[in-house]
């Protein structure tokens, strides 16, 4: 018993530390994201070249979640695990190369096809901009300049789940303050100088994908993991990456998928939609990035590597960690986003070309994205245990149902009952809370998730610490209007409603946990 508990206290150390690397980097690249945002909506606001420029930048984005983030590492990490478990390092560059020899030809047919055909991406992804004829020839053109950033991208998300796989997460996590810092650059220092400053953003992010791809070199030479690309279809574990990968492609950008299916709606409805769908999901990503993802990115390798025949309970109690995780972390975030989402908005894009309009419009779908954030969350958590155990099939299905549902609710609040584009972010919350019970009841079945009394301290904890958190902000918001105020005063009082927030809810967590909240998850 005591070897046991020892074990687990190892496991659990390492997984925080873990945690706590990825959680800094993607910390800090979701704060340059948010600079970025600014940058970008002051410089055009929500206008017609802004709608253009967040849409079409989500088609390689898109593309990114298939080939590289999402359905490719759910594919590739499990398999790479297992090459890693034989300690044969022939075979395991051996598959390596192959991998990345094929990646890289199919990246570059893609590309060239995408280049090629860039009208009709624009009419799939984008029907409201095509049938405008000075809306399809910028959106083209800018589609043209960006995809190529897909291929860059996709070759560094496979250098960051070999380097993940080794349990290096730093460089990975810390990669996409590259990109954040090219768009700034490019939107504060150079575009203004240019009467299109939509092109200038296009080739900023064509540029931080090379430099994003440069900084993965060193660390895979460190290791002796660096691929040399290498056609070899006959290569055994490229074989099962294919059986693994066609099913992941859906399965593994359910939150993608949805978010492009509300872009695909919102080119349908007023100028702005798109652009007010967009600031409202990027403050969602930003508890997403920090706390989901990087639980998600730490699991994946995590589960991969448990042997499930001898040590099944652990594989149960890090899935069990990780939920507790995001329920923590992810309800306090639901209702400070919902209670402040105008406050934000206000105070983070509230300048230049960006209208006190824009704010309301933006809040709205912010407060209805909100409410889907545990959900969107908690598929971060759960996918990773199928993929683990190399079943996408499982999630590929429930992925399916997601998208349906999603495209009906979108259909439904949006334009039948008129709710415009927070009916869209409506109808991602509703789909999002439906795949997770999907997802949780199949989990359970399998045995992967136990079911216990509800009624325990922890839950107590959550419900007296977010009752208190409603509270207050709800008295703090109905005494403040921050639309009056100036940049420096809405900073101001911000700063003081998240600060007051964090404290009352941590500290009566504190207080009901009767114990340090770093012994919560164990």
């Amino acid at each position: 018993m005591n070897n046991i508990s020892k074990e687990n206290q190892e496991n659990s150390l390492t997984f925080f530390s873990n945690l706590k690397k990825v959680i800094s980097g993607t910390g800090l690249s979701r704060v340059f994201g948010l600079i970025r945002d600014v940058a970008t909506t002051n410089l055009m606001g929500a206008s017609v070249f802004h709608d253009i420029f967040v849409v079409v930048l989500k088609i390689p984005n898109l593309f990114r979640r298939f080939f590289a983030e999402g359905a490719f590492n759910q594919a590739f990490i499990p398999i790479y695990t297992d090459y890693q478990k034989s300690n044969n390092l022939d075979q395991t560059k051996d598959f390596l190369n192959a991998i990345a020899g094929t990646l890289l030809i199919f990246l570059f047919v893609f590309t060239i096809l995408v280049l090629i055909f860039a009208p009709v991406f624009i009419l799939i992804f984008a029907p409201g901009f095509y049938f405008d004829p000075i809306k399809q020839n910028i959106s083209i053109d800018v589609l043209r300049i960006m995809f190529p950033y897909l291929a860059l991208i996709s070759l560094v998300a496979f250098a960051g789940g070999i380097q993940n796989t080794h349990q290096k997460f730093s460089v990975p996590a810390f990669t996409p303050v590259i990109f954040n810092l090219c768009l700034i650059v490019s939107a504060i220092f150079i575009a203004p100088m240019y009467d299109m400053p939509i092109y200038v953003l296009a080739w900023g992010v064509l540029l931080a994908g090379i430099l994003q791809l440069l900084i993965q070199i060193s660390p895979l030479l460190s290791i002796n993991r660096l691929p040399v690309p290498k056609l070899d279809i006959k290569n055994q574990g490229l074989r099962k990456f294919f059986k693994l990968i066609l099913p992941a492609i859906l399965a593994g950008g359910i939150i993608q998928i949805n978010l492009l299916i509300d872009t695909i709606f919102a080119s349908l409805l007023e100028t702005g939609s798109p652009t007010w769908l967009y600031v409202s999901d990027r403050l969602i990503q930003f508890p997403m990035g920090i706390f989901a993802i990087a639980i998600g990115t730490i699991l994946l390798p995590t589960l991969s590597n448990i042997d499930l025949e001898r040590e099944k309970n652990i594989f149960i109690e890090n899935i069990k960690k990780g939920q507790k995780f995001v329920l923590f972390i992810g309800i306090p975030s639901l209702i400070g986003l919902f209670f402040c989402a105008e406050d934000l908005i206000s105070t983070i894009f509230y300048r230049g070309e960006f209208t006190e309009l824009d704010v309301f419009k933006s809040s709205y779908s912010l407060m209805a994205f909100s409410i889907g954030l545990p959900f969107f969350m908690l598929m971060k958590v759960l996918t990773p245990a199928f993929f683990a155990r190399k079943d996408t099939k499982t999630p590929m299905y429930v992925a399916f149902i997601s998208l349906v549902l999603n495209a009906f609710f979108n259909y439904l609040l949006a334009f039948v009952f008129g709710f415009g584009h927070v009916g869209l972010a409506i109808g991602s919350s509703i789909a999002a809370l439906i795949s997770v019970l999907i997802l949780e009841t199949i989990l359970y079945k399998q045995g992967f998730i136990k079911i216990t009394n509800i009624f325990n301290r922890f839950n107590f904890m959550i419900l007296i610490s977010s009752s208190f958190l409603i509270v207050f902000l709800n008295f703090y918001t109905t005494k403040t209007n921050f639309i009056e105020f100036n940049q420096i005063e809405r900073l101001f009082y911000l700063s003081i409603e998240i600060l007051a927030s964090i404290f009352i809810y941590f500290f009566i967590a504190r207080i009901i946990n009767g114990k340090p909240l770093r012994t919560l998850l164990n």
